[in-house]
């Protein structure tokens, strides 16, 4: 798997990308820490995070060499040994053609081969959001909803917008069930096509941008609180997306400073006064 790199304010947001370009869970990712920021004077932060990040290869199960296997014990205690007539010596007995065959695909499917993933690597973001797309448009269809799906490209980063009404059932409370839709979406088209490098994004009904600006207002809300009194807020769990709105929200705001604490899927946002 290729290592890609990513920069952002802290060594959190810049996982957090990593994890959303990626499409994975942190558990079945790689990190190497580049650069870190340094403290600065009034608990700033001089300089910026900087990481490496892969999906962490799968390991091949080993096999198990069933003559070597104990015999099992009776229940009357240990049984005893049989005896048999010794063999003559014979040439080993070699495989079937059948099981060299099985073994011979075995090994190409955990092994890629350089032709392999060379053609991983001509993937295209136009394919990828094609793929996600199809994949949208199915779905809606398997709910018996009625909407359309549009692709957005910039670049290396997709987002694949599905426009109509009555589709909250797709965006579940606070966006959870949206998050599981990309989440399959980018298994659907990335996973399945060996695409590592586009950032593929999914909005149903307009709700992403909804979400941000409410994030936004209630950042700032929250902000305004901390410098009137004083005292750091603890904000409530959220998702790694909606935790880079707050701390982009909060990124230019004099006289206070913002942080992840936790574990997923407990991970929250703090905001202190600057000088905490």
């Amino acid at each position: 798997m290729e290592w890609v790199e990513f920069t952002a304010r802290t060594l959190e947001e810049a996982k957090d990308l990593a994890l959303d370009r990626l499409g994975v869970a942190a558990d079945d990712a790689e990190f190497e820490v580049l650069a870190e920021p340094k403290p600065g004077l009034f608990g700033r932060l001089r300089g910026e995070a900087r990481v490496r990040a892969r999906v962490r290869p799968a390991q091949a199960r080993q096999k198990v060499d069933r003559r070597e296997r104990r015999p099992r014990k009776s229940d009357g205690g240990d049984a005893a040994p049989k005896t048999s007539k010794p063999r003559s010596p014979s040439a080993p007995k070699q495989p079937s053609r059948a099981k060299q065959q099985a073994v011979a695909t075995t090994t190409a499917l955990d092994e890629p081969t350089p032709q392999r993933t060379k053609e991983h690597n001509d993937v295209n973001a136009r394919q990828v959001g094609d793929e996600a797309r199809k994949f949208i448009d199915e779905l809606v269809a398997a709910f018996a909803f009625t909407g359309t799906t549009e692709l957005i490209e910039d670049g290396d980063d997709l987002e694949v917008r599905v426009h109509g009404e009555n589709l909250g059932l797709l965006v579940g409370p606070r966006g959870t069930t949206l998050q599981a839709v990309q989440d399959l979406a980018r298994v659907a088209s990335q996973r399945r096509l060996g695409d590592h490098d586009t950032r593929l994004r999914v909005d149903i009904g307009g709700y992403r941008q909804r979400r941000k600006e409410a994030l936004d207002r209630f950042a700032q809300q929250m902000a305004d609180e901390v410098k009137q009194s004083g005292v750091a807020r603890v904000l409530e769990p959220m998702s790694a997306a909606d935790r880079k709105v707050v701390h982009d929200a909060l990124s230019e705001v004099d006289g206070i400073s913002t942080r992840s604490e936790g574990d997923d899927p407990y991970r929250r946002v703090v905001i202190t006064p600057a000088n905490d």
